[in-house]
């Protein structure tokens, strides 16, 4: 049971290859959110 739970702990930082593309998307989606309303604000005051 002991041996069970270290695998799991050790196998917890590694991250798949899918999981990071989604994690980057994810991240890049929110930033271009963020950019185009500053960008909608800018427009308003222009």
């Amino acid at each position: 049971m002991a041996k069970k739970n270290n695998n799991t702990v050790s196998e917890k930082p590694r991250v798949s290859k899918r999981q990071k593309r989604i994690k980057f998307v994810i991240y890049l989606m929110i930033l271009s959110m963020i950019l185009s309303s500053i960008l909608a604000g800018a427009v308003m005051f222009l």
